[in-house]
C-alpha cells in the first residue's frame, strides 16, 4: 500500500457502476426528504430507510477497496453517515478483522460473532439472556438487534477512547463532522423531527440489513461451512450481492456487481466448497426461523470452562459491533 492510499500493482480504473450507485443512493435519500416529505411523509421515511439499508451495504463495498484504487477518495464518497450510527473507519477496521475466515464465529476473535462463549453467557443477568435468545431468531434480529449491536458498540468504543485509544477517537471525530452535516438537513432541510428519524429510516434501515446478516455465518467444524450462499433474493440490489457471502468472502476484491457471474460459473463448485450451507432465498430462512433460533446463544465449541482449554487461540482482543465487549484473553491455552 502506498502512502496515498493506492494499491501497489493494480489498475488505476475506476470502478463506475458503484460511483453511479453512491451518487443515486444520496440523490434519493435528498430527494425523499425535500420532495417528498411534505406530501407523502410514509413513502418518504420508508424510501429514506431503503436508502441508509443501501449506503450501509455500499460502506461494505468502499471499506473492500471499491470504487477506486484510493482510500481517501473512497471514504470520502461515503463520508455522509445517513445511517447515523456507524462511523465509517471502526466499521472498517471491525469488519477487515472479521475476514479472517479460519476465525470466523470465534466470539473472541471475530468481532462480528453473535455466539458467546459457555462462562460470558453464564455471567449474564436473566434479561439479557432472554434478549439474546430473542434476538436469534429473524424477527428478534429484525427488531431488536439493531438495538442491542449499537448499544453495545457505543459502551465498548467509549471505555476505549476513555483508555487513550487515538485511532478510536479520530474515527468519531469524522463521524461526528459527517453528522454535523447531516443531521441539520434532516432537521431543518427536511423538516423531519430527529427522532422519527432515528425511530424509522435509521432502525428500520438497520433492520433491513440484519435479514442478510442473520445467517451469514454459523458455526462449523470446517471453516468453509461457515459462511452461507442464499441464491436468490428480490433485495439483491440492497444487499449489492451479498447474499452470495461465501463468494464474497472467497473473492472480497470483487465489486459487487461481478458476483453473480463468478457464482454461476462455479455454481457447483461454489455450493460443494461451502459444505451445502445454502438456502434457496430469504423466504425459507423467516419459515424456517422467523420465531425460532437457528443458533444457540453459545458457541457449540466454547461450551467449557476456560481452565478445560478453548477451540480456538485467540490472537487479539475482540470488540464487538454486537454488543458484550470481551475481556482479553491469554494468548495461549492454559497448560495443566
Amino acid at each position: 500500500m502506498t502512502k496515498n492510499g493506492n494499491r501497489r500493482g493494480t489498475t488505476t480504473g475506476v470502478e463506475w457502476p458503484t460511483v453511479f450507485l453512491i451518487l443515486g443512493c444520496y440523490g434519493t435519500w435528498l430527494a425523499a426528504g425535500l420532495l417528498l416529505w411534505q406530501a407523502y411523509p410514509v413513502a418518504a421515511l420508508a424510501v429514506m430507510a431503503l436508502m441508509v439499508a443501501l449506503q450501509s451495504s455500499l460502506v461494505h463495498e468502499v471499506l473492500h477497496g471499491h470504487p477506486t484504487r484510493n482510500a481517501r477518495i473512497n471514504e470520502a464518497l461515503v463520508s455522509l453517515p445517513i445511517g447515523v450510527v456507524w462511523p465509517y473507519r471502526r466499521f472498517k477496521t471491525i469488519h477487515l478483522r472479521h475476514h479472517a475466515d479460519e476465525r470466523l464465529t470465534d466470539p473472541f476473535d471475530d468481532p462480528e460473532s453473535y455466539y458467546r462463549a459457555l462462562w460470558q453467557h453464564d455471567d449474564l443477568p436473566a434479561s439479557m439472556k432472554l434478549l439474546l435468545s430473542i434476538n436469534n431468531t429473524m424477527a428478534g434480529r429484525f427488531v431488536l438487534g439493531p438495538l442491542l449491536a449499537c448499544v453495545g458498540f457505543f459502551i465498548d468504543d467509549a471505555k476505549q477512547i476513555v483508555a487513550g485509544d487515538k485511532a478510536i477517537r479520530k474515527a468519531w471525530l469524522l463521524h461526528a463532522a459527517g453528522l454535523a452535516v447531516v443531521l441539520p438537513v434532516v432537521q431543518f432541510g427536511f423538516g423531519v423531527p430527529l427522532w422519527l428519524y432515528v425511530l424509522v429510516p435509521v432502525w428500520l434501515g438497520q433492520s433491513l440489513i440484519s435479514i442478510r446478516t442473520f445467517a451469514e455465518h454459523q458455526w462449523s467444524e470446517h471453516p468453509e461451512g461457515r459462511t452461507v450462499i442464499v441464491e436468490r433474493s428480490p433485495l439483491s440490489l440492497l444487499f449489492l450481492n451479498n447474499n452470495l457471502h461465501f463468494v464474497h468472502h472467497k473473492s472480497p476484491t470483487v465489486a459487487w456487481y461481478k458476483l453473480p457471474a463468478l457464482f454461476r460459473a462455479r455454481r457447483a463448485e461454489w455450493l460443494k466448497m461451502n459444505k451445502g450451507y445454502v438456502y434457496p432465498n430469504y423466504f425459507a430462512l423467516v419459515r424456517a426461523y422467523a420465531f425460532r433460533a437457528k443458533e444457540p446463544v453459545c458457541h457449540p465449541a466454547l461450551r467449557r470452562a476456560p481452565e478445560q482449554g478453548r477451540a480456538f487461540v485467540p490472537r487479539v482482543r475482540a470488540r464487538s459491533v454486537n454488543g458484550l465487549g470481551t475481556a482479553p484473553v491469554p494468548a495461549e491455552p492454559p497448560k495443566e
